[in-house]
């Protein structure tokens, strides 16, 4: 980092400033998504002390995966952040069956929407590997004044207006995007603060790694398996063959992808015919920060920020990664359907 670092909340002031009529609330619940982090953060560190990894502490969530306490801990500290600060009508949380409607009359005056993976990864803690935080922030669609409406957590990633991710790994970083490019900040743990250390982050314009569980390659799309070979044939001429690496942390993988170049594949197949991943919590965010960085991410066909959610736990095939990648990929999946 510089000499003398921008802290996130001096960044934030310093973008809302270009803003000269911003009420400043959507500062505030990037502040109160930083602030809740850092509890996250430290909970994860101490994981293994105050046993929140064995599984004896897991139960089912809705989706049939397993919970830990860890998972629960930060879904808590998450939602009672949003509603103690009142810049949210209403929260969406991958933990939770339902959307939550903050219906007292000061919520109902709140402009903002949250939606929220409090804890993407999560069954690597007890292996101490990287996992994430996904966040996506959207205005209202229903009248001020009211109750928020199923509509406003249901809107297309097209409308998000800020996400974000934060990696809790060998630092603890957030990234994060309003529109106007992707920046990284780097928690100093002696400081207890959050610093720019990646202005303006873009994908290389080509990349050698591609991120994809291949255990599940017989239940993949031919298009898919095809190009998957052809990352692992020798060719000098393209530096091939590409280098495989799949964390199984949405955030992590494509983290590393976006520093140094690559492709995170979750196709649909046998097991998962609609897709693993989540359109509203995972996908969308992800691929707003892609789009930002200069990059892709589709369904296989159609941009992911196009789709309208049907519901709020819906899935969806993802392919996010730099151009160069994504237009190869895309080309294998057509060519495998003629």
């Amino acid at each position: 980092m510089p000499p003398n670092p921008i802290s996130l909340g001096e960044f934030i002031i310093r973008e809302q400033e270009k803003f000269p009529n911003a009420s400043g609330d959507l500062s505030k619940i990037l502040s109160s998504i930083k602030a809740a982090a850092k509890r996250v953060n430290y909970r994860i560190l101490q994981a293994s002390l105050h046993g929140n990894t064995p599984l004896e502490n897991q139960k089912s969530n809705i989706h049939g995966e397993n919970q830990t306490s860890l998972d629960v801990y930060a879904d808590r500290i998450f939602i009672d952040s949003s509603r103690a600060r009142r810049e949210v009508c209403a929260l969406g949380s991958e933990e939770q069956d339902d959307w939550i409607h903050f219906s007292d009359p000061e919520h109902n005056q709140s402009k903002y929407v949250l939606l929220i993976d409090p804890l993407d990864g999560s069954s690597n803690v007890d292996v101490n590997v990287s996992v994430g935080t996904i966040f996506s922030i959207y205005k209202r669609t229903s009248p001020l004044g009211g109750p928020a409406k199923v509509q406003d957590v249901l809107q297309s990633g097209r409308q998000q207006i800020a996400a974000g991710y934060i990696l809790y790994g060998s630092s603890t970083m957030l990234v994060m995007s309003t529109g106007n490019g992707v920046n990284g900040f780097t928690l100093d743990p002696s400081m207890g603060s959050f610093y720019l250390s990646h202005p303006n982050l873009k994908y290389p314009k080509s990349g050698r790694i591609y991120s994809v569980n291949e255990g599940n390659y017989e239940h993949f799309p031919s298009g898919i398996k095809r190009l998957i070979k052809h990352y692992q044939t020798e060719d000098p001429k393209t530096n091939r063959p590409f280098t495989s690496r799949y964390i199984g942390s949405l955030v992590a993988d494509f983290h590393r992808n976006l520093l140094k170049g690559g492709i995170y594949m979750y196709p649909q197949g046998t097991k998962a015919p609609q897709g693993k991943l989540r359109l509203q919590y995972e996908c969308n965010p992800i691929a707003f920060l892609a789009e930002q960085a200069g990059g892709m991410a589709t369904d296989g066909y159609s941009p992911i920020l196009d789709l309208k959610p049907e519901g709020l736990h819906q899935r969806t095939p993802f392919f996010v990664g730099n151009t160069e990648m994504m237009e190869e990929l895309h080309q294998f999946i057509s060519n495998a359907e003629k």
